[in-house]
């Protein structure tokens, strides 16, 4: 077989070393405890934000996170996007939450 072509429409660049690291930042901060940097985790997937893909059980975790915390918005976000999502989906989304928030109280 011989190569003649390759398709590149469909390609997205890589994220850049400030994306990378302006998320970095975020999980940093949200390990914390910043409610405001699990929003904006939550928002960032939600929207596909930083070059990343949108993907919304990864939203749904950031969001919950800072639901759990107080951030009224966030809960608002939450409810937004399971209208989007399938049982199976929130489940895990919920489980990453929960997996997070144990996972930090060990590096507490």
């Amino acid at each position: 077989m011989r190569l003649t072509a390759i398709d590149t429409s469909g390609a997205k660049p890589a994220l850049t070393d400030t994306e990378d690291l302006a998320i970095a930042r975020l999980i940093a901060a949200a390990a914390q405890g910043d409610i405001e940097a699990c929003f904006e985790l939550g928002v960032i997937w939600s929207t596909g934000g930083h070059g990343l893909d949108c993907d919304l059980i990864e939203a749904h975790q950031w969001f919950n996170l800072a639901a759990a915390q107080g951030h009224q918005e966030a809960a608002w976000c939450r409810t937004d996007i399971s209208d989007e999502m399938t049982a199976r989906e929130i489940a895990e989304a919920q489980r990453r939450a929960r997996q997070w928030m144990i996972e930090q109280r060990k590096c507490a």
